[in-house]
């Protein structure tokens, strides 16, 4: 969850929440005081055992934090929870988790019992089973193993227990605290220790706030000293007032200051602190402020005319009136107070208005035009103002429109992930970097709710896809995140004022693009599709089970559904997906680690739709090289599997894995032949991926900062690795090549991909569908990660190259989900969700043709050539030969009119076909043919009692030459001929 949902949450450090009665709690004047080891509680959260709304996370957890100076064990220590008025039982013990001791500035998790809603805690050091309430409650931290039992209003504790007690944190109404209690908690909200956990007074009403969308750390989160020199980012996303540096006079009570004046001509007001009084026109109104605009200005446009007035709850006056009042000037950073883009960029406002009095309504103000591209200084300097943009853009992100109603516009089409074209740290890639933040803007829905019904923009057919486009928006300036984090990216923002209608520019295809050949493979990211539920259920009927992951195994480890409605909804749409590619191969990334559990479960579904045996697993892969032994699936709760269809091939030889350490997703090889012996081999990938970056001594691995993000030296060594294990299978298999698919989780100019293609591999998707092709968007930004590659022995049989873009242009709130998603209401628009191939997962599949025939080729006599059981490809030469194709789909290849009178006898029409290209082209350069090669008379069918017979008439039906007899079909007429499919000229 971001920071601030548009406009945002009131700040609690601003707004404090304040309690409705004098609370029961007992203060701990006699026994509160600040630790003297450092260690405190510094997050509570009891949401996680939601069975309604959207829970920040899916597990009740407590953070702790080192505020100290020196080491401090844990060993020895529990963490006790009591209800509101009950007594501390819930103990779990904190010398049994991972990390046993805590550094100056460090944190540690606690994980604690779960529920079946809400995302998964990053990974928690300690855990435990305690059932926190997700509104009122108590955690002590507490120095021995043993229950304290007290806490109760009937029993208060003793001094020898409140001896024990080293930290202790109440929220909600309870019956003890250190001094007032928090304010009262909920599923999405939890009570965070300000300064990042270094501010101890032994309030707990005064040292903690009450945050949405909060961000729990663990030990390896970046350490934060208390005495300033190692700040971290701050866990709440609600941001905070930024003080101007620049005082300004105090405007004498009573007189009217000008918005422009309040804003000035830099980024922060000088008036910020200061109470003004001001007037203007409302221009946007939303569900915790509005808008306000002086509708003549001070003709410089360094200066905003426009500013955001904060009321923090519905505000009481319409567009179009003239109001005056009075405010305090503020610069609110709408992100972590360690976001240096917020920070940097934080919005001028005013703050607990008063006054507010309507001089006139029905006020007109004129719009601004501006353009883009557009730079930040300019796009500041009509901050909180009325705009038109003049300028057709293009929707290039929508995976926050429906919980946030925010989609990321760009001018200029759609933004391209400069590393997809060019390479990292290039004087291109650097270029297009700085042209991407000038070309976007973020278009929102302008109110803080979430998950608005209906979902705003939303065609008739109930999605926006990225690609299409608007051609003019009115709207006021704002500024604010423009991703879920509270660190994360930030952008400016608009929020219309008048109804949007988008084009339908990139419109859905319900299959995939041709691809031709006789054999298709398919890559498909599936986005987590395990059998095993978040809350412990199975597909099977199962209860109580869980994911395996680096050997343990627990039901926090499952990453796909969070149950088997969940499920069953996820299954249908991967299941159409699968059915419309309709390829031979499918190798799936994203698929639960459990032997072919997972893997057989999508089988049965699929060939449920399509016929029994239509698709059939490979097996789990052993390791290639017995010397390095392991497991073929790896240790990741997700592996890399593979389907097929044994109607179209055989498995040659047994599926492989590289168990190298540098994977901890195995490559997984397996080897098919097709009926006519053609063999080729399909290796199936998954490298790392670019988040959970490592710790900042790894530095081949940290983020530089060049668009290639983290365990990009990792992603290289998987690569060269790769390029070793694709080399050992061509030499053991005998094969024609290799296709290497899969998410690479690195873009197309890469350092992986180019390690790749600079030692033979041969990028399909750049040389098919060109380097601006996209299988995944990030940050506004189409790019692909999802791969095929080949060796120049498949590289020379491939027809085509493609994604199916099916998943990555369509917004997130259509999928399987059913968190996130509009509240359940009598008059609600229906779930958006569809048993469709659309937003199945987040990538765009990769579907290859590949045309991998059997050549056979005769010599210069007569010669009876005998095709495979399979498709061929058979070339008589000169001689008068005899020609069978048997069973498949075969081509008769005739290269010279001279070839002689040779004779099929097995043509099937709409199945073989006559290549008579290199016969055309002698015609059309040599003896002046040109347009319909049939109709002109230089190629002519004649029946025969035998069959039909090709001759060749080099100067057509009106020149004296004589026809030349090429082949005859035997048992085939002319008229069952069709020569735009059986000839191919």
């Amino acid at each position: 969850m971001r920071s601030s949902a548009k406009l945002r949450t009131p700040s609690p450090s601003t707004y404090p929440l304040r309690p409705v009665c004098v609370a029961l709690a007992l203060s701990l004047a006699g026994m509160a005081h600040a630790s003297s080891s450092g260690l405190v509680i510094s997050q509570v959260y009891g949401g996680g055992g939601a069975t309604g709304g959207s829970p920040a996370y899916k597990q009740d957890y407590v953070e702790l934090f080192n505020a100290g100076s020196s080491n401090v064990s844990l060993v020895g220590l529990s963490l006790q929870y009591a209800a509101a008025t009950g007594n501390f039982n819930g103990v779990t013990n904190l010398g049994t988790g991972t990390v046993t001791s805590l550094a100056p500035g460090q944190y540690a998790l606690v994980a604690l019992a779960a529920g079946s809603l809400g995302p998964n805690l990053p990974t928690a050091d300690i855990n435990g089973s305690t059932a926190a309430s997700a509104s009122n409650g108590k955690f002590a931290l507490v120095s021995g193993t043993s229950a304290l039992a007290c806490g109760a209003t009937a029993l208060a504790c003793t001094a020898s227990q409140q001896a024990q007690i080293i930290d202790l944190v109440g929220y909600g109404t309870v019956s003890l605290s250190e001094g007032t209690a928090t304010g009262v908690l909920d599923s999405a909200k939890a009570a965070v220790r300000n300064n990042n956990g270094c501010t101890d007074t032994d309030n707990n009403a005064a040292d903690f706030t009450v945050a949405s969308a909060p961000v729990p750390r663990n030990s390896l989160s970046a350490l934060n000293l208390c005495d300033g020199t190692s700040p971290s980012p701050t866990p709440s996303p609600t941001p905070s007032p930024t003080p101007s540096p620049t005082p300004a006079p105090t405007p004498a009570p009573g007189t009217l200051t000008p918005i422009s004046q309040i804003q000035g001509s830099g980024n922060t007001s000088a008036l910020v602190g200061q109470s003004v009084t001001t007037s203007g026109v409302v221009t946007k109104v939303t569900n915790n402020g509005f808008f306000l605009q002086d509708p003549v200005g001070d003709g410089n446009p360094a200066t905003s005319d426009g500013i955001l007035v904060f009321t923090s709850t519905a505000p009481t006056v319409s567009v179009g009136q003239a109001i005056t009042l009075t405010g305090t000037v503020a610069e609110f950073n709408t992100g972590a107070a360690t976001n240096s883009l917020t920070l940097g960029r934080t919005v001028t406002e005013l703050t607990a208005p008063t006054g507010i009095t309507v001089v006139s309504s029905g006020n007109v103000v004129n719009p601004t035009v501006i353009t883009l591209p557009a730079t930040q200084a300019e796009l500041e300097a009509v901050e909180g103002m009325l705009v038109t943009i003049n300028t057709q853009l293009t929707a290039s992100q929508n995976f926050f429109q429906g919980r946030y109603g925010q989609v990321t516009l760009s001018s200029g089409g759609r933004l391209v992930k400069p590393t997809n074209i060019f390479p990292a740290g290039s004087a291109d890639a650097i270029s297009l970097t700085a042209s991407n933040a000038q070309r976007q803007i973020l278009l929102d829905d302008g109110t803080s709710a979430q998950n608005v019904n209906p979902t705003p923009y939303f065609a008739a057919d109930n999605t926006l896809r990225a690609g299409d486009t608007v051609d003019s928006i009115t709207g006021v300036i704002d500024y604010g995140l423009s991703t879920s984090s509270n660190a994360g990216l930030a952008s400016y923002k608009v929020h219309p004022t008048q109804p949007l209608t988008f084009t339908r520019a990139n419109p859905r295809t319900f299959t995939p693009p041709t691809v031709g050949g006789n054999l298709k493979v398919a890559s498909f990211n599936v986005l987590n599709y395990f059998t095993t539920f978040t809350n412990g259920a199975t597909a099977a009927g199962g209860s109580g089970q869980g994911c395996s992951l680096g050997g343990a195994v627990s039901a926090a480890n499952c990453r796909g559904a969070d149950s088997l409605a969940e499920f069953t909804r996820q299954r249908a749409k991967i299941v159409e997906a699968i059915s419309a590619i309709n390829a031979d191969v499918v190798g799936l990334m994203e698929i639960q680690n459990n032997g072919n559990t997972a893997v057989q479960n999508l089988v049965d579904a699929l060939n449920a739709k399509l016929g029994a045996g239509t698709y059939a697993t490979v097996n789990v892969p052993t390791a290639f090289y017995p010397a390095i032994g392991g497991t073929g699936t790896g240790t990741d709760a997700i592996r890399v599997a593979m389907i097929y269809k044994p109607a179209s091939l055989t498995l040659n030889g047994n599926a492989v894995a590289d168990t190298d350490a540098t994977h901890n997703r195995p490559p997984l090889a397996q080897t098919f032949a097709l009926p006519n012996n053609e063999k080729f081999t399909v290796v199936v990938n998954h490298f790392k991926s670019k988040g959970s970056c490592p710790a900042s001594t790894d530095v081949s691995n940290g983020d530089k900062g060049d668009g290639q993000g983290c365990w990009n030296g990792l992603r290289t060594e998987q690569a060269n690795r790769l390029l070793t294990f694709v080399q050992d299978l061509q030499a053991s298999t005998n094969a024609r090549g290799a296709l290497v698919i899969g998410d690479l989780n690195a873009y197309g100019k890469e350092d992986p991909i180019r390690t790749l293609t600079s030692n033979g591999m041969s990028d399909m998707i750049a040389e098919f569908s060109g380097s601006s092709d996209y299988s995944y968007v990030f940050d506004g930004e189409a790019g692909y990660l999802d791969h095929a590659l080949a060796t120049a022995g498949l590289r020379n049989v491939a027809t085509n190259v493609v994604h199916w873009h099916i998943n990555a242009d369509e917004p997130s709130v259509i999928d399987y989900n059913v968190e996130f998603k509009q509240p359940v209401c009598a008059t609600c628009n229906p779930d958006y969700y569809t048993a469709t191939p659309f937003r199945s997962s987040d990538h765009d599949p990769v579907v290859v043709g590949l045309n991998l025939v059997k050549a056979i080729t005769g010599t210069a006599g007569r010669d009876t050539l005998t095709g495979s059981a399979g498709d061929d490809r058979i070339t008589g030469l000169a001689g008068a030969d005899t020609l069978t194709g048997g069973a498949g789909a075969d081509v008769f290849v005739f290269n010279d009119i001279r070839d002689g009178r040779d004779t099929i006898t097995d043509f099937a029409a709409g199945t073989d076909k006559l290549d008579l290209k290199a016969i055309a082209n002698t015609l059309r350069t040599s003896h002046g043919a040109s347009g319909d090669l049939i109709a002109s008379g230089h190629v002519r069918l004649i029946d025969t009692a035998a069959g039909v017979e090709i001759r060749i008439d080099t100067d057509g039906a009106a020149g004296a030459s004589s026809p030349i007899a090429l082949v005859l079909i035997r048992g085939v007429s002319a008229a069952q001929i069709v020569a735009s499919r059986d000839l191919l000229l």
